[in-house]
């Protein structure tokens, strides 16, 4: 358990530590505080202003000490650090000594970013059949960016070995927008001439107070968006320093930034529309009276939590799996399994984000062009929050942090980018014998392990929760602020929500595709989908109520593309043909979906095609390690037709095999009043659930709560 103690009111600045690794010089970037002679080192700004506000400051640059000086230390080399097992996420020595390994290596490029650093993870075979104590190879897999010729590389870099494995060109692509260069980008549309007089024009004379997100530019079929590394920026103002600048959009106004140049192209015009500048901030200093008959709600384990950790390996009610987390996907869970009858039983090898699009639903000059990949384009992990107790997490915490290298090679880490807690769920399951006037009762309780990521205004939250009945559950989490413009304050837009005078919110879809790498009681799995069907009145359904369950094999990957559908009530189930209940049938989990929705963009649309996962719900491929990605590696200003609509081509067979399910999730967002200043929660998600994999519920065990303070009545 980790209760750190943090700083109340000292400064933080930034400072460059550097060291040795195999005689290497190595920079790493840090953020830290100074507190008397402690040093707290956390890179990320605290979970919400609240928590700022009472004590965590954040700021760039040297803040209240005149100087401060580094000196080179040496440190224990990344290839003798002791790894636990395979898919150990990499430490920050070993990301550091691959960095430095790889700049052994490339000497004589100067202008070399590190899009991202992460494990190369071993062949599944190695994984399964790994026993502690084995060997294991330390390696890094790189996506490597040389601003000099605009050129996309990939690495693999041998930790333990202390060498470069492979170097390989991905020629005309363009890996995603880095954190730091939406900062640069920022500051060079800021600082343009063309842009500021565009400004003037509005009546923006502070730039200061101007807020620029660099949006990616898309691909609508120009030779610029082929050979440019563009970003298309979108701008709004605050009337101080802590207003919500998404309430004062500068519309008409777009720079596009050469971002391997970093200089601003050019400067789109649209013309001047008037600002909207009712406030609308969301601190509680400016929500008026707040509530005070909203009682504190503690969560209490004397006795500890009942799950254990061992490095990344989470043991929790028969339930065992690894965490990871890579910058582009955030939070990974591999090797879940459930331990019956004192065996432990696979289910998923591999689960995690694969891709999200966000596409936008208005025509108008500014907006036609918003369709953001969040994975593919920026990277989920990169963008993760540092989660800290009461805001995000309620209960007793155990954290995780994440490490990865910003775009310079200086390696970073979030702290707490993983919360991992229990939580209570009601009834688990109960029944009352009128007969006998005997009652038995369950309380439910799950285990959550999730991850918060703010993309610009929005911020998205993956909730892994298992249950005690063998239930896995994802939930998504919607909230932040919605995407906004300004229009004349006499209109109201039909492609959105008028939130205020002269500010809208345009229409907008949000589709997230999970990849689903199964091994459902061993490595070969089938699909089926089933569907629910009324029987028409006959000798043998005489009252015409009759339905059933109808299953149908998914016998390759072109019948395997599916839709969800209400009327069916359908759902798709992942079966073992090899493994078999007492009963003859082979054990399986289905997917259960939730919310979900169309796209609505036409198919000739460019977000159609760049984004062709969205176009149906579920799809299935052999397993093919190369294939991680539902719209391809490198979606950013891609034209389209990558990932799972060029895979899926082969139409190869999934019966019987090593299969990954990819589902894709809709969420459609006409924007409310009640979504604004800051949007409440939405939830979307899905479920898996055992069918057939026990012999019975296997929840039966859980012990009768026991009756303390917290059941008695008032």
């Amino acid at each position: 358990m980790r209760n750190d103690s943090y700083p109340k009111s000292n400064p933080m600045i930034r400072v460059i530590l550097h060291y040795k690794i195999k005689g290497v010089v190595v920079r790493e970037r840090q953020r830290v505080w100074f507190s008397n002679t402690n040093l707290y080192a956390y890179m990320r700004k605290s979970c919400c202003k609240t928590c700022r506000k009472t004590g965590y400051l954040y700021t760039k640059g040297m803040v209240g000490l005149d100087s401060i000086t580094t000196k080179s230390v040496e440190t224990t080399e990344a290839s003798k650090i002791e790894v636990r097992h395979p898919l150990e996420p990499l430490t920050r020595e070993e990301i550091a000594a691959s960095v430095a390994i790889l700049r052994s290596y490339e000497s004589s490029r100067t202008a070399l970013r590190f899009v991202s650093v992460t494990l190369h993870e071993p062949p599944k075979e190695l994984v399964q059949n790994y026993q502690p104590g084995d060997p294991v190879e330390r390696e890094a897999f790189m996506v490597l960016l040389d601003n000099a010729d605009g050129q996309t590389y990939e690495a693999i870099v041998s930790i333990t070995g202390n060498v470069v494995k492979s170097l390989k060109h991905i020629p005309g692509v363009q890996p995603s927008i880095m954190l730091d260069e939406f900062e640069e980008c920022e500051r060079v549309v800021k600082a343009n001439p063309e842009f500021q007089a565009a400004l003037r024009k509005r009546g923006i004379t502070d730039f200061d107070l101007v807020m620029v997100d660099p949006w990616s530019s898309g691909n609508f079929g120009s030779e610029e968006e082929r050979t440019t590394r563009l970003s298309r920026t979108l701008s709004w103002v605050r009337t101080g320093p802590k207003d919500n600048g998404y309430a004062h959009p500068i519309e008409g106004v777009i720079a596009v930034v050469d971002l391997n140049k970093m200089e601003v192209i050019r400067v789109e015009d649209y013309g001047v529309t008037s600002m909207p500048w009712k406030p609308g901030n969301y601190t509680p200093d400016s929500a008026g009276s707040l509530r005070t008959d909203l009682k504190p709600l503690d969560i209490l384990q004397p006795e500890g939590p009942s799950f254990a950790v061992n490095g990344h390996e989470v043991q929790w009610q028969k339930w065992r799996f690894r965490i990871g987390f890579t910058p582009r996907e955030g939070l990974v869970l591999y090797t879940i399994g459930y331990e019956d009858q004192g065996k432990l039983r696979p289910i998923l090898h591999r689960v995690s984000l694969s891709e999200m699009v966000v596409p936008y639903g208005d025509p108008g000059s500014t907006q036609r062009t918003k369709n953001a990949f969040d994975a593919g384009e920026y990277g989920i992990g990169m963008l993760a929050n540092s989660l800290e107790l009461g805001c995000d997490c309620l209960g007793l915490i155990r954290y995780f942090d994440a490490h990865m290298t910003d775009s310079r090679g200086n390696v970073i880490t979030i702290p707490n980018a993983i919360c991992m807690h229990e939580e209570d769920y009601g009834t688990n399951w109960k029944h009352f014998d009128w007969r006998t006037g005997d009652v038995e009762v369950r309380r439910s309780r799950r285990l959550v392990v999730s991850s918060f990521s703010t993309v610009a205004n929005y911020e998205y939250g993956f909730f892994w929760y298992f249950y005690l009945d063998g239930t896995i559950q994802l939930e998504i989490k919607l909230t932040g602020i919605v995407s906004t413009a300004s229009i004349p304050f006499d209109e109201k837009r039909k492609y959105g929500t008028v939130l205020a005078p002269g500010l809208y919110a345009p229409n907008h879809q949000h589709f997230f595709n999970i990849r689903l790498d199964m091994n459902v009681d061993g490595p070969n799995n089938s699909v089926y989908e089933v569907n629910v069907k009324p029987e028409s009145q006959s000798d043998d359904n005489p009252y015409a109520n009759a339905f059933y369950a109808e299953s149908t094999l998914l016998s390759t990957e072109q019948e395997a593309q599916r839709h969800v559908d209400l009327a069916t009530g359908r759902y798709w189930k992942i079966a073992n043909p090899s493994s078999r209940n007492s009963l003859g049938d082979p054990v399986a989990f289905k997917l259960i979906p939730g919310e979900n929705a169309w796209p609505f963009a036409a198919a000739e649309a460019s977000v159609t095609k760049r984004a062709g996962f969205v176009t149906k719900h579920l799809w299935v491929t052999p397993y093919s390690p190369e294939e991680k990605y539902a719209a391809g590696d490198y979606p950013n200003q891609h034209l389209g037709g990558a990932g799972l609509p060029e895979w899926t081509q082969r139409d190869r067979p999934v019966e019987n095999t090593d299969i990954v399910l990819w589902y894709t999730i809709g969420h459609t967002h006409i924007p409310r009043l009640e979504d604004w200043p800051v949007m409440p929660a939405a939830y979307t998600g899905f479920l898996l659930k055992p069918v057939g994999f026990f012999e019975q519920n296997p929840a039966l065990d859980v012990p009768p709560p026991v009756l303390k303070h917290s059941c008695c009545a008032m």
